[in-house]
């Protein structure tokens, strides 16, 4: 299997700590040398391994603070890379 290559861009935040350490964090992270994207995840103490988590677009990472803030998200006229989704 090939080896995942992963660098943290930007710390954003830490969200919770579990009892052995692991943090679940967003942080900004380029996967494979691709650009970073917003990433949700648990980390290990040192980042040496990781969780399965979540990776978001700059617009899809938009999107949800309005969802969560209750405002309303209009997708028409967005492209979906259907790449992107599978």
């Amino acid at each position: 299997m090939a080896e995942l290559k992963y660098e943290i861009k930007e710390t954003i935040g830490v969200l919770s700590e579990n009892a052995k350490g692991w943090t679940k964090e967003l942080n900004k992270v380029s996967w494979n040398d691709y650009p970073a994207k917003y990433d949700i995840r648990e980390w290990s103490p040192d980042h040496s391994r990781m969780g399965k988590g979540v990776t978001l677009t700059d617009e899809e990472f938009e999107n949800l603070a309005k969802l969560i803030r209750g405002e309303a998200v209009d997708l028409e006229g967005d492209d979906v890379d259907e790449g992107e989704i599978l």
